[in-house]
């Protein structure tokens, strides 16, 4: 093994996989912004930096609630679509109205709840698989949305738009609600038992139902705060457009948080992972769009661009835990196992007779 890999591998180990996330994301603006500057353009202007704190803002509010779901070896296909009917279900709501604010963002959440609520009873209650259950649930609310609105609809008063438009400097108040929504987040895997329940079960459902875990209660869980982090998706959708756009489906916001999710190194299959990746992973896509606009990448070339760096990244975490796992330690370093114990020997007894 040559010393530059040997000290990659400590790097890379030290780090652990969140470290490594935000260790690629600090190399990527770096190199970024060499780039750019090489071709004469700057990256971190105030324009391209509020636009990409906004494109992480809203990718993040998925990709949070993605990230509680797969950690429970579940998915959701219906977030993008949660997204573009909790914006219809604010804005028709408010309908202009500042004093229908807080009831128009309680009907969205409180809709986006009752979704997440199906999907997750469908997936535990039915036994139909994750993947065929929320894109059901996506097809249903596709449908409703095709069949009742034409185009725009509602209004959202301006008092409300301040959620989407208002910034701090360069940091829009979208972006702070998303930060703080992932520190909630990382506290609630991390600080409650229905937390640690999430984990369990999707490390192992059958070793934590056998452990008094009830498996249905925690997936049900993730898909309804799946849902109500894609509510909040739908209400800055809202803010920034002031009305509510049935076809902001057609945008694929459920693969990219996916992507954002296993780029932030949160294990597909579940059990392992969390949201500290995840926002790492978001802000590396975000990054990447917002140099490909500055660049004016052509659209089908971006979409290429962006799939062959997850699939880089996701291959090199991989390769990466192979070799962990080929390089476990068979034997201790002090010399081969010692051999087993050797059976008791039996009793000697006394020969027939011979006693004295």
């Amino acid at each position: 093994m040559t010393p530059l890999r040997t000290t990659v591998r400590s790097l890379g180990s030290r780090l652990g996989t969140t470290g490594l996330v935000y260790a690629a994301l600090v190399v990527l603006l770096a190199v970024s912004s060499a780039f750019l500057a090489a071709r004469g353009a700057t990256l971190f202007t105030t324009a391209n930096t509020v636009d990409l704190f906004t494109r992480s803002s809203l990718l993040g509010f998925l990709a949070i609630g993605q990230t509680l779901v797969i950690l429970c070896r579940s998915l959701d296909l219906s977030v993008g679509h949660v997204a573009a009917l909790s914006a219809l279900v604010a804005a028709t709501t408010m309908d202009g109205d500042p004093s229908r604010i807080v009831l128009g963002a309680a009907a969205a959440l409180g809709v986006a709840a009752l979704i997440g609520l199906a999907n997750g009873l469908i997936v535990t209650g039915l036994r139909v698989n994750p993947f065929i259950a929320t894109l059901g649930t996506a097809l249903v609310v596709q449908g409703y949305l095709d069949t009742t609105f034409q185009g725009p609809a509602g209004s959202v008063p301006a008092a409300f738009q301040t959620f989407g438009y208002t910034r701090i400097g360069p940091l829009p108040v979208s972006t702070l609600v998303m930060l703080g929504l992932a520190v909630a987040a990382v506290v609630f895997l991390h600080r409650t038992r229905m937390g640690y329940h999430m984990y369990a079960v999707g490390g192992d459902a059958e070793v934590a139902r056998l452990s008094g875990v009830r498996a249905g209660v925690p997936v049900v869980t993730a898909h309804v705060l799946c849902s109500i982090t894609a509510g909040v998706a739908g209400l800055l959708l809202a803010a920034r457009f002031g009305t509510g756009n049935p076809q902001v489906y057609a945008n694929g916001y459920e693969l990219e948080a996916i992507a954002a999710v296993v780029l932030g190194g949160t294990y597909l299959l579940g059990g392992r992972g969390g949201v500290a990746g995840t926002i790492a992973g978001v802000f590396v896509l975000a990054t990447l769009d917002t140099v490909f606009n500055v660049l004016a990448v052509d659209p089908f070339v971006k979409d290429v661009l962006r799939g062959a760096v997850l699939i880089a990244a996701v291959a090199v975490y991989a390769r990466g835990q192979h070799s962990r796992t080929a390089a476990r330690v068979r034997f201790p370093s002090t010399g081969p196992p010692a051999p087993p114990p050797s059976p008791p020997s039996a009793p000697k007894t006394a020969p027939l007779g011979g006693r004295r």
